[in-house]
C-alpha cells in the first residue's frame, strides 16, 4: 500500500523520524486486516490487538520519496498471528525498514484473549497462499 510523507513526519535531521514509521505500519495493519480478514473494529466482537512489535531501521525516508508498505503473516497461532512488514523506497527497490509484529485475538466485550476464529484463520491461509 502506498504512503503519503506528511511534512511533519520529518524531523530536524531532514528525514522521517522513527516514529512515523509505525504510523505506516498501522496503515497496512488497517489494510489487511480490513481486506483480508474483514474486521471492522466498530462492529467486531473479536479484533486483533498489537501484543508486540519490533522494528529494524536500514536506511532514512525523506521527505518526497515514494514509499509502500508490504503486508503479510509469517506464522498463525492459536489466538495470534504474526505479521511481517516492510517499508520500500519504490524508486530505489530498496527496503528501508522492516517490522515484525505479534497480534493476539481480543474479544472487545469481555476484554479476554480469545482463539484466532476459525474464519480469520481461513481469511489468512486463502491469501498468503494464492
Amino acid at each position: 500500500m502506498p504512503v503519503q510523507i506528511r511534512f511533519n513526519d520529518v524531523d530536524h535531521f531532514g528525514h522521517v523520524n522513527n516514529n512515523a514509521y509505525f504510523a505506516y505500519y498501522d496503515l497496512g495493519k488497517q489494510d489487511y486486516l480490513l481486506n483480508v480478514l474483514h474486521v471492522d473494529y466498530r462492529t467486531a466482537e473479536v479484533a486483533p490487538v498489537i501484543a508486540n512489535i519490533n522494528a529494524d531501521f536500514i536506511a532514512p525516508i525523506f521527505y518526497g520519496d515514494e514509499i509502500v508498505v508490504e503486508t503479510r503473516v509469517s506464522h498463525i497461532g492459536n489466538k495470534s498471528f504474526t505479521l511481517e512488514q516492510r517499508a520500500v523506497n519504490t524508486k530505489t527497490d530498496q527496503v528501508v525498514c522492516t517490522c515484525t509484529t505479534v497480534m493476539v485475538c481480543f474479544n472487545l466485550r469481555t476484554q479476554q484473549s480469545v482463539d484466532l476464529p476459525l474464519d480469520y484463520r481461513a481469511a489468512i491461509e486463502r491469501y498468503e497462499t494464492a
